[in-house]
């Protein structure tokens, strides 16, 4: 029998689902976005409904690679938001979209943690005796833990903790790991670092320079499943305005 990834499996569940809320109507949205756009996409949606109360939105999350993967194997999503603007403009060669890859922002990793201040010891935490287990995103297919793996290296740390880590599906598991103690620190999003949601954890977090690792430029692009849906469109021109350029930013995805 032919070994079936995880991905593959999850397309197969869900792409009739996703058929079947297309066939309600085409002024129904579906958005692929990366887990680290958890919150600033729900903030989004939330602004974008308040004039467009025809056109419903629902997105779905989780890493990059794998909606990657799901969007080539014929997903019907109708926007796929990255955290890698490479994804898109791969998918642009494979004649998957209607439009070309636009960066929305650019992501910032930081390092969290209810145990200690990361502020105070910046990466040298990682090395604190208090500290058994390291919070990152997968960085076979997260972008965010590639560049956490990246960052890592940089400070000639891997090594050194690389029996800690604990990865997560995505970034937002990764996230979770951390606020419900199954990790003790972590290297996450600052776009989920800033959410109502981590800052009642009353955790503290400290911005890794981007200089450790490789830039996280972030895109989105229009697919082919959108090409006669009205509703994208509104949605894909609504993400370069001044409103929703203003939530990304609070997010710290600064346009």
């Amino acid at each position: 029998m032919k070994r079936i990834s995880a991905s593959s499996l999850l397309l197969w569940i869900t792409l009739p689902l996703l058929s079947s809320l297309h066939a309600r109507g085409q002024q129904e949205v579906l958005v692929a976005a990366a887990a680290d756009l958890r919150f600033a996409m729900d903030s989004l949606i939330t602004v974008f409904a308040k004039d467009n109360p025809g056109t419903t939105v629902r997105a779905s999350y989780g890493s990059s690679g794998n909606f990657f993967e799901q969007i080539s194997a014929g997903a019907p999503f109708d926007l796929f938001f990255s955290a890698d603007i490479e994804y898109p403009k791969q998918l642009q060669q494979q004649n998957k979209t209607i439009s070309p890859a636009v960066q929305y922002g650019r992501g910032q990793l930081v390092l969290w943690s209810k145990k200690l201040d990361p502020g105070a010891l910046k990466m040298q935490a990682l090395l604190d005796p208090a500290i058994h287990k390291i919070a990152i995103a997968n960085p076979v297919h997260a972008p965010y833990g590639a560049r956490a793996e990246e960052t890592l290296h940089t400070y000639k740390l891997y090594e050194q903790v690389k029996d800690k880590l604990v990865m997560g599906e995505n970034i937002s598991q990764a996230a979770q790991y951390v606020t419900s103690g199954a990790a003790d620190i972590g290297i996450i999003a600052l776009s989920l670092a800033r959410s109502p949601t981590m800052q009642q954890q009353g955790g503290k977090y400290w911005l890794i320079p981007e200089n450790t690792h490789q830039p996280l430029l972030q895109g989105y692009t229009m697919l082919v499943h959108a090409r006669n849906n009205q509703g994208a469109k509104k949605f894909s021109d609504f993400i370069r305005s001044a409103a929703a350029q203003a939530v990304l930013k609070y997010f710290g995805l600064d346009p």
